[in-house]
């Protein structure tokens, strides 16, 4: 976003990769401190204007003269954009500079939350600036810049947005100079523990790269069949869903990984724009302490859910918040200007978040055992959609909330961490909170398995979510769970992707 210049395919390719492979990953960090992120927007915004079919005809429907359009205050008059009101109303092809589409040459497709496909165009420039992302996690958490890394891609491959733009981006690494070899397994994991075994003994470090809830499966099932995780090293990068400390924990237990905050990362992205931000070793020190502090989290975040915690680069992707919704304006295949993306979430600029953090007497940065992933850079916190809760009591009710009762020992072992949330009611017509809860292979069901369970959830409910404790009465606080068999059709379907909460009934 800082270098608005020629666009024609070729220049702008040549232009990005020389950047990409020449720029010290500290250099490009640091720019945000030189370049005016606002200014390098505003720029930004008169060359898409210029360039982009749809979003002229945006902006005359609009009423909006770009010409007027001079300062940070005139920017943020701007109307936003959206799936309905932008991109579902142009062709691909004019959603793109020049109206070309061939200037892209990549187009993914999601399905998003209605199961209608939608199309991403994409090109190398816009891959190389989602490759820093990952290099930060590479570099500055994994050391991979001096460990010889087999990098396994767990992400479906096809047409999908995660598989292939992970698999390109860890290739530009590896031609940046880090010793880094990919293997693209995708989501089968027969095919995985083959590359594991074969691959792994012959490398410094393995770093798997999936969906959160495949990779514990993934863990799981792989020491149930002998392998030991510790023997190689194993670092995970993740995207596509929140998840708690205490999964985190779990998990680098399984995996022998000393140091937690130097053994995995999560990406905050989108099928629309790639990779928006990334946790850093900063960022995860500071997740772990406010789990460990409801208060201070409730007081920083003004909810009882932990959301995702990362940071960004305000030069490649810039945030605004409204009405407590993110949006986001970047440079892609198909450029984006205040696009609304509906995740609930906020900002906190790098100075606020050590000072509000220094006043609960907690010094992050002294917490670091490595200079690396220290990288004065913005926090975007996001908690998702606001249709992923229900409501019992007029208390809010998490799904995160109940992920971190599943979580406790001995009770993360008896299942997959999948669950279904909803509220029922019994033949009186009272309301009460119904769990149904994914049995781990081999696991058989039992009551007291159920009540451990149904206790657990309760503790952290009352822990975690003030407004559980104080609007639920008492009598209605114990949830009811049901334990079910790994694929219960009914709510744990396999091949789909699993939704952790139901409509009330």
């Amino acid at each position: 976003m800082v270098e608005v210049s020629d666009h024609t395919p070729v220049t702008a390719s040549l232009q990005a990769w020389q950047s990409f492979l020449t720029t010290p990953l500290e250099t490009t960090l640091q720019r945000h401190r030189q370049v005016n992120p606002e200014t390098a927007l505003l720029a930004m915004f008169q060359q898409v204007a210029a360039t982009v079919p749809a979003y002229q005809r945006f902006l005359k429907t609009q009423g909006i003269d770009p010409a007027t359009i001079q300062t940070w205050k005139d920017f943020q008059q701007i109307p936003l954009t959206t799936k309905d009101n932008y991109l579902r109303q142009h062709s691909l092809a004019q959603l793109c500079r020049q109206g070309q589409l061939e200037q892209c040459d990549m187009i993914a497709v999601s399905s998003g939350s209605t199961g209608q496909p939608s199309f991403w165009a994409r090109s190398l420039p816009d891959e190389l600036q989602i490759a820093t992302r990952f290099e930060q996690i590479f570099h500055d958490s994994f050391q991979a810049d001096r460990h010889r890394t087999l990098a396994v891609i767990c992400f479906a491959l096809g047409t999908w947005v995660g598989g292939m733009y992970t698999t390109n981006c860890c290739r530009y690494l590896a031609s940046k100079g880090y010793p880094i070899t990919v293997i693209t397994p995708g989501n089968n994991p027969t095919e995985i523990f083959r590359v594991i075994q074969a691959l792994a003994p012959q490398f410094e470090q393995v770093v798997l790269l999936g969906y959160p809830p495949f990779l514990k499966d993934v863990i799981d099932r792989g020491m149930a069949q002998g392998i030991d995780w510790s023997a190689y090293n194993v670092k995970l990068v993740m995207a596509g869903e929140v998840f708690s400390e205490e999964w985190r924990s779990l998990v680098s237990q399984r995996l022998g990984a000393s140091e937690v905050c130097y053994s995995s990362a999560s990406l905050y992205g989108t099928a629309d724009a790639g990779v928006l931000g990334n946790e850093t070793p900063l960022s995860i020190v500071i997740r772990r302490w406010l789990a460990d502090h409801p208060d201070a989290a409730r007081s920083l975040f003004g909810e009882s859910r932990l959301p995702t915690l990362v940071q960004y680069d305000p030069l490649n992707r810039y945030f605004e918040v409204q009405d407590g919704t993110l949006l986001f304006s970047g440079d892609n295949g198909i450029p984006l200007i205040r696009y609304h993306i509906s995740d609930q979430g906020g900002l906190i600029a790098y100075d606020d978040m050590l000072k509000f953090l220094a006043e609960w007497g907690f010094d992050p940065i002294s917490s670091l055992t490595s200079e690396r992933g220290n990288h004065a850079l913005p926090f975007v916190y996001v908690f998702g959609r606001s249709h992923f809760t229900v409501s019992y009591f007029g208390a809010n009710i998490y799904p995160e909330n109940v992920t971190v009762g599943l979580e406790q020992s001995p009770i993360c072992d008896w299942v997959t961490g999948k669950f279904v949330l909803q509220v029922q009611q019994d033949e009186d017509l009272n309301e009460f909170l119904a769990i149904a809860v994914e049995l781990a292979p081999g696991v058989e069901p039992d009551d007291t398995k159920q009540q451990q369970i149904a206790t657990s959830i309760h503790s952290q409910l009352q822990r975690l979510n003030s407004e559980f404790a104080n609007y639920v009465p008492t009598a209605y606080q114990m949830p009811v769970v049901t334990l079910h068999n790994t694929g219960d059709p009914d709510y744990f379907p396999i091949g789909i992707k699993h939704r952790y909460t139901r409509p009330n009934r």
